[in-house]
């Protein structure tokens, strides 16, 4: 999701299920989690961990089971099945669609992959902090200015580092010091400009959340330039998902609770199955079906029924559509005049 300009007011005095700022920064502590956990490799196990850690998480079926692909479902599952939320933003989906297939159908034949593989890396980038920092915004009231500056510092630098961890394999070694310096500097500016803004910052909450994420940031580089390449995507990446999950568990709390509103919440309600465990069930479960078997079962039947064998649809394909528009509905869908801010509250 992409929360946009959340108020730390914006709260319902009634008894729904609310969204917490203090369980979501207490997500940040995955940042000294996994800090304690490298030092303690070099310290102690003389990098034994750093060998054995994957260098490229997409490569494990695991790591996207966990990370990624379920909160991209469970977020096309709210938008899909709840019908008046899709009859509201069906023309944005179409027209989206549209867009992709043409862009990547057409744009595919004369467009070099690496600049495809760039495009995506900062939607992806871009994506993943602008939500942690929408929500901060609402929590720190800092000036537009100083947000913006602080989010293209942020997407600059994790750009940067996220091209040096996929692609390190493809880059020169001049390359890869180039991006790593550039990298470093951005995270420095981004340091010095968290310092000067927290003067903006009233509450001690509001800078909390202003330094975690600074440090999502400087912390993702430490860990990338020490080359523990899997610490460095994990940090921000779960921050992201369960941030994401938290809206979306509320929002369904909170919309089929008290009365199952679709035929997914009536079928978890017909077989007892309590409703803040049926979207994380659901979409980890249609995460664990695309990538184990999805990709296995389309070449089956392409073969069967034409004879030709078409490979990764699902796992390219169907997820990489999903995500991109997740990408986009996420920037709007969460906003304040959007149907589904009826479901959601807020609580310190």
């Amino acid at each position: 999701m992409s929360a946009q300009l959340f108020s730390s007011q914006e709260r319902v005095s009634d008894d729904r299920l609310k969204v917490s700022f203090r369980f979501i920064l207490g997500l940040y502590a995955i940042i000294p989690i996994c800090l304690i956990v490298e030092w303690f490799d070099i310290l102690l196990w003389q990098g034994s961990l750093r060998e054995m850690l994957p260098s490229r998480p997409e490569h494990f079926l695991l790591f996207q089971l966990l990370f990624g692909t379920p909160h991209i479902i469970a977020s096309a599952l709210i938008l899909t099945t709840n019908r008046e939320y899709f009859g509201y933003y069906r023309h944005r989906i179409m027209m989206m669609t549209l867009v992709l297939a043409v862009f990547f159908g057409i744009g595919g034949l004369f467009i070099p992959y690496l600049v495809f593989y760039i495009m995506v890396a900062a939607w992806t980038v871009y994506h993943v902090l602008k939500q942690q920092h929408g929500i901060a915004r609402g929590v720190c009231k800092l000036p537009t200015w100083s947000y913006r500056l602080l989010l293209g510092l942020s997407v600059a630098a994790g750009l940067l580092i996220y091209l040096g961890v996929f692609l390190k394999n493809s880059l020169e070694p001049e390359q890869a010091d180039w991006l790593s310096h550039i990298a470093g500097t951005l995270t420095l500016a981004l340091l010095l400009a968290t310092i000067w803004c927290q003067r903006y910052v009233a509450t001690g909450l509001g800078k909390l959340f202003l330094w975690a994420n600074t440090m999502l940031v400087v912390s993702t580089y430490y860990l990338f330039v020490q080359q523990y390449y899997f610490l460095a995507i994990l940090v921000p990446r779960l921050v992201h998902d369960a941030t994401a999950y938290s809206f979306y568990v509320t929002h369904d709390y909170n919309r089929h609770g008290r009365q199952a509103r679709n035929f997914i919440y009536r079928w978890a309600q017909a077989c007892n199955i309590p409703v803040l465990l049926v979207l994380p069930l659901l979409s980890f479960g249609a995460a664990l079906f695309l990538h184990q078997y999805g990709d296995a079962a389309v070449e089956f039947l392409t073969e069967f029924l034409f004879g030709v064998e078409i490979r990764k649809v699902v796992s390219l394909g169907v997820i990489g559509y999903l995500a991109l528009l997740h990408y986009y509905t996420e920037s709007f869908t969460w906003k304040n005049d959007s149907p589904y801010r009826k479901f959601i509250a807020f609580s310190k």
